[in-house]
């Protein structure tokens, strides 16, 4: 089954902050994986907070769009109309953001068993979807 990779693993993947160093060593290795899956919503998020001007390790428009091109290797979900809508039941029953709701249920659609995230309740099984915050 193909693990689902939320935008912070993809934002700690560039990182320069010493403090994140063992982070950035995590996400890259997720990253090297080659069972991986992602969103759209993820890669929009990545491009708007990576090349973001006062990012202090801003990346270049050109860089972001060729990791982008790269990540294209993976499963990717696009956001259609079930997934809002299985987004929307899952933050009702479930009480999630709207945004990690999307993320649960693009993960879920992909058949993903396994969410790599450090937004959400690690350890917390959502949907038949395993949150893991692969930085603790």
């Amino acid at each position: 089954m193909p693990h689902f990779l939320d935008t912070n693993v993809l934002l700690y993947s560039i990182s320069d902050d010493p403090a994140e160093k063992k982070k950035r060593r995590g996400a890259i290795a997720l990253l090297d994986r080659h069972d991986g899956a992602i969103s759209i919503q993820a890669l929009q998020e990545f491009y708007v907070q990576a090349t973001h001007p006062r990012r202090a390790d801003r990346i270049s428009h050109e860089l972001a769009v060729s990791m982008i091109e790269g990540w294209s290797r993976f499963q990717i979900q696009d956001m259609t109309m079930a997934i809002l809508g299985d987004a929307l039941a899952i933050k009702a029953a479930h009480g999630f953001s709207y945004w990690d709701s999307a993320v649960i249920a693009a993960a879920k659609a992909l058949g993903c068993d396994t969410l790599y995230t450090e937004d959400m309740s690690h350890g917390r099984t959502v949907e038949g979807v395993a949150i893991i915050n692969p930085f603790r």
